[in-house]
């Protein structure tokens, strides 16, 4: 089997390629590394089963030459962490919802069976808890940089079913609820290794708000093992499916369950939303998935704790984080 990842360079498409290249399939990557980074997959580069291209979904030729060898495309390359699409509204929608396009042209040519990486974002400000597939999605004000993310996500959400009912284009939309695991980066706002950054140089650990929403952590290595799952599920096509873990924690006890693994002094610092991403900013009480479509079309959820996730990513960015940081925290 040949397998294109869209993204592949980035957190979570470097895992897939791992898991794809375990089950014995070709992997090809392409990632215009905007968000991704070569030390991702630079321990990939050896296998002959793998390889890579530095190049955009927008470059045609180079798209299309991949989606032909592929049989299954992997479409992860995306504007993703909030800091990030609030400082890039306009990237955000054209390669969210543009590129996500040219991914389906291309694959509708073929017939290329296309699984797509959507986020629970879509959900919005909904109350309906458990998030459920086929629940309504409430949005906020177009005035908030924060939800064009969400409203882009969506649109490509019904860009793919649109071409899955009119072209029978074989397709699967995949929700991820707040990934986590080894090379996620804190720079664009993602919460864990933010925390965990912090907490190791001795940095004050910065929670937003009051640190009462409460969100549900899924480790990486359980993520991908799904998404293969269901690349191999028929009965997946042309569904919308959450793919991650429903243990609830509020962002106070993760960023307490950060201090007390990494055994830091940084004190625990509240931050306005106002202060942080501006005037305006709207975030979620709390982001819940229902997996019980995951289970029934897999028979599969994830289970690693969420104690383990942590300590794994403070394994990770232990040995990232420069002598002179770990000398002045200790």
């Amino acid at each position: 089997m040949n397998v294109l990842i869209t993204g592949g360079a980035g957190f979570i498409g470097s895992h897939l390629a791992e898991r794809c290249l375990a089950e014995g399939w070709h992997v090809a990557v392409l990632d215009d590394l905007s968000t991704g980074a070569m030390h991702n997959i630079e321990h990939l580069k050896t296998r002959a089963a793998f390889s890579y291209h530095i190049a955009s979904i927008f470059d045609r030729p180079v798209l299309a030459e991949m989606v032909d060898y592929a049989g299954i495309i992997f479409h992860l390359a995306a504007m993703v962490g909030v800091e990030r699409v609030l400082d890039h509204p306009i990237e955000t929608l054209q390669t969210n919802v543009h590129g996500t396009e040219e991914v389906l042209r291309c694959a509708a040519k073929k017939g290329k069976l296309v699984l797509l990486a959507s986020t629970s974002e879509v959900y919005g400000k909904s109350s309906q808890i458990p998030f459920r597939e086929n629940g309504d999605l409430l949005l906020g004000s177009t005035n908030i940089s924060r939800w064009g993310y969400a409203a882009s996500k969506a649109l490509d959400e019904w860009c793919a079913l649109a071409y899955a009912r009119e072209l029978n284009l074989p397709v699967t939309v995949l929700r991820f609820f707040n990934t986590v695991g080894p090379r996620q980066t804190g720079r664009y706002g993602m919460v864990l290794p933010k925390f965990v950054g912090q907490a190791l140089s001795g940095n004050p650990i910065t929670v937003h708000d009051t640190g009462g929403q409460r969100r549900c952590f899924s480790y990486v290595g359980d993520v991908v093992e799904a998404v293969v799952r269901l690349s191999q599920t028929p009965a997946a096509i042309g569904e919308v499916v959450n793919v991650g873990n429903d243990a609830e924690i509020s962002i106070n006890e993760l960023a307490t369950l950060v201090k007390e693994i990494t055994g830091s002094p940084s004190p625990i610092k509240h931050i306005p939303y106002a202060e942080a991403y501006g005037k305006g900013f709207e975030d979620m009480a709390r982001r819940v998935p229902c997996l019980d479509k995951l289970e029934r079309l897999i028979h599969y959820r994830p289970t690693t704790p969420l104690e383990t996730m942590v300590r794994r990513v403070v394994d990770y960015e232990w040995v990232r984080l420069p002598k002179r940081v770990l000398a002045a925290a200790v």
